[in-house]
């Protein structure tokens, strides 16, 4: 059995929006990220994920399984049917780019904070 995922596994104040690079959509990398220790189901996946809209959840989610890095599986525990998400090998081949991309974010932070308040300003005077 996998590890609970963690609740504040992404900084409520880190400006995601800022990753200059996204497979997919805003959300996917950090769904990506979820999934890196294995299966996840939905309502596991929403925890640390509590800000996306679960349509926007499962649009994501949709659109990593389309392209191939995440699969779903569906089954039955007792009554109740249950689906698990989880990575293929080309959605874990991603792991080590994002780990890159998110060291680099990390590194340029304060630039990256810089441009988008400078031209924040530049769009409200211009």
């Amino acid at each position: 059995m996998t590890k609970p995922l963690d609740p504040d596994m992404f900084d409520p104040v880190c400006p995601s929006g800022l990753m200059p690079i996204r497979v997919g959509d805003k959300w996917s990398g950090m769904i990506v990220q979820c999934l890196e220790d294995g299966p996840r189901r939905f309502s596991e996946l929403r925890i640390p994920l509590r800000t996306i809209a679960p349509k926007v959840l499962t649009q994501s989610l949709r659109s990593l399984e389309r392209d191939g890095f995440v699969v779903r599986t569906a089954g039955h525990a007792g009554v109740a049917r249950h689906v698990r998400y989880e990575l293929t090998p080309l959605g874990r081949s991603l792991l080590g780019l994002l780990d890159m991309v998110r060291g680099w974010a990390e590194a340029h932070m304060d630039e990256l904070i810089e441009a988008r308040e400078a031209a924040s300003c530049m769009d409200r005077t211009g």
